[in-house]
């Protein structure tokens, strides 16, 4: 299986660009892009989405998702594809039924499960149930059991709008499940028919979370201008809704997961110092928490905001000083390193992980980078298998392991290196 570096190297050739060419087009030095194109250091996340713009195709075609190979073509998260691709593309003119679709409570128990389910990413259990549940939701939302569409303009009654807004929450589902398997063209239809059902919901925070979703699409395929602008449009409006400008809980943790993904967005696009601000102000929101929290899908929270720190420092390049952060909150746990909360989702534990494992063979310390590893897989094996810069970190840990450990070529192997 080729690696990123390799199809990096691969893609440059084709474009008529040399090494020098594609590591100024990019602002780093001719020895780090030769590193990544050797496969001797993982690209971060940032550096790939801005190589992808330098070399002009999508990220995902320097990762090489979606991932089938081996043992995924069994797997039964891959194997829904095609239907959910079906679902989605009759949202507002569904298929019939073959029987009636089960009462309102029975599916909105389902929809519950199916979002406990994605937040700690356990995809293969939850990818069968998103067809049917998509298309039960849809008929109850749409107020009939024929395949006939709501009139535009035609009132919305409570019932249909809970239906809609279970219906947000499933294509949310849909969302993880492939953006994970690196089906990107199917996670955009997915954000955007989760905008189509929190609008119809009739729910102000449904709504300001799934553009906030579409501003993470954004982020992802470089888009930093809009991602903001839409961000920051997002918030002064849920700022807005707030009674005298009281905000709730729900209020408080949608504006600060908005406030992270702009300090992410900052990073990536070379502001750090906005990004200290973003950030600054997502912990102050925080503060205003009980705890970690999880409204309208999201998660944030002290422990979130400790995430996107790390994963700041990482994306700027300034990897010790991530790791320092992670030892002096491991102090304060009496730990050697910080452990996110046992009650933590589970994908966002899991992806901190895989950030410092990431942060740790930069550093030389592969021993601490496979540990990390295993920890990402013991928290959630199917976002940490499908995950490219699992994949990339494997990859080099072995390409560097010159003893041959049979337990690293195990994981790399289960990884789909």
């Amino acid at each position: 299986m080729k690696h990123v570096g390799e199809r990096i190297r691969e893609v440059r050739k084709v474009r008529k660009m040399s090494v020098k060419q594609l590591a100024d087009a990019v602002a780093i030095s001719v020895s780090t892009l030769q590193k990544y194109e050797n496969g001797q250091r993982v690209v971060p996340p940032a550096m790939l989405t801005h190589l992808a713009r330098a070399l002009r195709v999508g990220p995902t075609h320097l990762t090489g998702q979606p991932y089938i190979n081996g043992a995924e073509t069994e797997e039964q998260a891959q194997a829904v594809i095609p239907e959910l691709r079906r679902v989605l593309l009759t949202y507002d003119n569904p298929d019939d039924l073959p029987i009636p679709a089960r009462p309102l409570p029975v599916l909105a128990a389902e929809t519950e499960a199916v979002s406990a389910l994605r937040r700690d990413s356990k995809y293969v259990p939850m990818g069968p149930l998103l067809p049917g549940l998509l298309s039960e939701l849809t008929h109850t939302a749409l107020n009939g059991d024929t395949a006939t569409a709501r009139r535009p303009g035609a009132p919305i009654e409570p019932a249909q709008r809970e239906a809609f807004r279970h219906l947000a929450i499933c294509y949310r589902a849909v969302n993880s499940l492939a953006h994970k398997l690196g089906y990107h063209d199917l996670s955009l239809t997915a954000v955007e028919r989760v905008q189509w059902a929190a609008d119809c919901s009739g729910d102000p925070l449904m709504q300001a979370t799934a553009g906030y979703l579409k501003a993470g699409a954004m982020v992802r395929m470089g888009s930093y201008s809009s991602a903001r602008r839409l961000l920051r449009g997002l918030m002064d409006e849920v700022e807005r809704m707030a009674p005298e400008r009281s905000l709730t809980d729900a209020h408080l943790a949608v504006i600060g997961s908005m406030l992270l993904k702009l300090a992410i967005l900052e990073v990536r696009d070379g502001y750090e110092g906005r990004a200290q601000d973003w950030l600054a102000a997502a912990r102050s929101y925080a503060g205003r928490l009980p705890g970690d929290s999880l409204h309208y899908e999201t998660s944030f929270g002290p422990s979130n905001v400790k995430i996107h720190e790390v994963a700041m420092l990482i994306d700027s390049g300034d990897t010790e000083q991530a790791l320092a952060r992670v030892r002096q909150w491991g102090a304060e746990q009496d730990k050697e390193e910080w452990e996110p909360p046992t009650d933590l989702a589970r994908e966002r534990s899991s992806h901190h992980y895989i950030d410092v494992a990431a942060a740790k063979l930069a550093t030389g310390d592969r021993a601490g980078s496979y540990q990390d590893l295993t920890r990402a897989r013991q928290l959630a094996p199917h976002h940490t298998r499908f995950h490219p810069t699992v994949r990339s970190t494997a990859a080099t840990l072995v390409r560097l392991d010159r003893a041959q450990d049979d337990t690293l070529a195990g994981f790399a192997r289960w990884a789909g290196v």
